[in-house]
């Protein structure tokens, strides 16, 4: 009978490719929330509103990029971030 195992030099391209994958699907993660707290902050708020929307996406985008090259796995920065801008509209809508 045949044997149908993958040589182990395969396996790590495997895991580096599925690694890829995950940091990927953060990165697009983290970029929608940012949009959509950007959204939020654009359509319901009261003052500066347009100032405030292209801060969180400005700065959203950066925070990801940083992460992404310093290749953090905790991605505190871009969480961080995120927490601060979502705080923030949510004082300017209310």
């Amino acid at each position: 009978m045949a044997e149908n195992q993958a040589p182990p030099r395969d396996i790590e391209e495997h895991v580096q490719s599925y690694r890829s994958f995950v940091r990927g699907t953060i990165v697009v993660v983290l970029a929608g929330a940012f949009t959509l707290v950007a959204l939020c902050a654009f359509a319901f708020g009261k003052s500066l509103s347009i100032l405030l929307g292209w801060a969180v996406l400005v700065f959203g985008l950066v925070a990801i990029f940083i992460d992404l090259r310093s290749g953090s796995r905790s991605w505190l920065l871009s969480l961080g971030t995120l927490v601060f801008f979502a705080l923030l509209t949510a004082i300017n809508v209310s």
